[in-house]
């Protein structure tokens, strides 16, 4: 019942904007050539969710001025990639897209079609509901099921819909799927931290990793799962100096283009195999 309850609290906080800043303060000393991509990030992050949520990539991106080994370009990379995974593709932003799209006047609009899978659907919705939701659909194996939705401005019953699946960006930050995506943002941004601090070579490396992660529907949990793979077999260990890999970027590089598959074995394998080469040696 308590958990119910701060739910219930949450969400009016979060649509009456109660949670939100009054203005986004971007960071002190942000050097110039991450300012504008600072300032696009923030607008977009503002429609995709909240002034808050852009607060939150403008705090992230603070850890990073002035810290050692993180010029303009890398660190221009750094914002870039930040913005594009805080703004993960989900179906409430499909709609926020679709609704944005200019009318012609005189043509009809496209009906757009998605298939996501039933899981990705249920982690969309608050905690609360969508992880006994998820339970459900796990014990009657239905959670990798996948569905089509139709995202229209073809009628006024289908822009209804449209404007009802944007206004639930409101229940966003208390769903299963942005407490995931919060938990990966920081396991990255950690990384890339400890990569500065004891294998700089291989920064960019786990900068780029982030590009691995796109999209909806298997193609983004199959990404996600390589991803962990990658960081928890190579580049972690590496951190931690159980494992020396003379070449750490290029090995990351070369297990990113391990084709994918839904157990992820081919990559298992492949890194075993980087893994057993250096303690061959």
């Amino acid at each position: 019942m308590v958990g119910f309850t701060n739910v219930i609290r949450s969400t009016i906080r979060e649509i009456a904007g109660i949670n939100d800043v009054a203005a986004v303060e971007y960071p002190v000393g942000l050097p110039a050539a991450v300012q504008p991509i600072a300032q696009d990030a923030v607008a977009l992050l503002i429609d995709y969710q909240s002034e808050a949520y852009a607060q939150l990539y403008c705090d992230r991106l603070r850890r990073f001025i002035g810290k050692r080994g993180v010029d303009d370009d890398l660190f221009v990379e750094i914002a870039q990639l930040l913005v594009s995974r805080m703004g993960y593709l989900d179906p409430i932003r499909i709609a926020q897209l679709k609704l944005q799209e200019p009318v012609t006047p005189g043509r009809k609009s496209l009906v757009d079609k998605r298939r996501f899978r039933l899981d990705e659907l249920v982690s969309s919705l608050p905690d609360i509901v969508g992880k006994p939701a998820m339970r459900l659909l796990e014990r009657i194996y239905c959670a990798h099921r996948t569905m089509q939705i139709r995202f229209s401005k073809a009628s006024i019953v289908g822009i209804k819909r449209l404007e009802f699946e944007a206004w639930l960006r409101h229940w966003r930050r208390l769903s299963t799927r942005y407490e995931q995506e919060r938990v990966w943002v920081e396991r990255w941004l950690h990384m890339i931290d400890r990569a500065l601090t004891k294998r700089p070579d291989a920064v960019i490396a786990v900068v780029r990793s982030a590009t691995m992660i796109e999209g909806y529907g298997t193609g983004y949990r199959h990404g996600m799962a390589a991803w962990h793979q990658i960081i928890d077999g190579l580049a972690k260990p590496s951190f931690d100096g159980l494992l020396d890999i003379a070449d750490l970027s290029g090995a990351i590089e070369r297990a990113r283009t391990v084709p994918r598959d839904p157990k992820g074995e081919q990559l298992r394998k492949a890194i075993g195999e980087l893994r057993g080469h250096v303690l061959a040696h």
